[in-house]
């Protein structure tokens, strides 16, 4: 016997419009760049990394992944309406400076660029003295 298949449909997300400021967050780790987009109160509004952009492996701590996944991000953002972002960087990833380069080429007008990267100030403890 034959099953029939009943067709779904599927209604478009509506894209809401955001404000005109907002705040970028890039988190370049050794194997992946990861970029999330918030508005001025914090909000994620949007996101992406190297994995979703479709990299894989080691293919994804790439510079050049990082710009293509901050592009994908950028051009969401900017056709719901941002202009100007302040950037938030922290990690030491190959994506980096990548990922600022692909912000200002995607028009979007960077107004700070602040390296939120943690830095230890005293360090772990260290080991007990070897008595011999």
């Amino acid at each position: 016997m034959a099953k029939t298949v009943k067709n779904k449909t599927t209604t478009a997300k509506k894209k809401t419009r955001l404000s005109t400021e907002g705040k970028v967050f890039v988190t370049a780790t050794f194997n992946n760049t990861i970029v999330t987009v918030s508005d001025a109160n914090g909000n994620v509004v949007g996101w992406g990394s190297a994995g979703t952009a479709g990299f894989e492996g080691t293919r994804k701590s790439t510079p050049f992944a990082a710009t293509t996944s901050v592009q994908r991000v950028a051009d969401d953002i900017k056709n719901r309406g941002m202009e100007r972002v302040d950037v938030f960087i922290k990690g030491i990833g190959m994506g980096r400076d990548a990922a600022v380069r692909a912000l200002r080429a995607a028009g979007l007008e960077i107004t700070s660029i602040a390296d939120i990267s943690p830095i230890p100030h005293n360090g772990c403890r260290p080991r007990k003295r070897r008595r011999v």
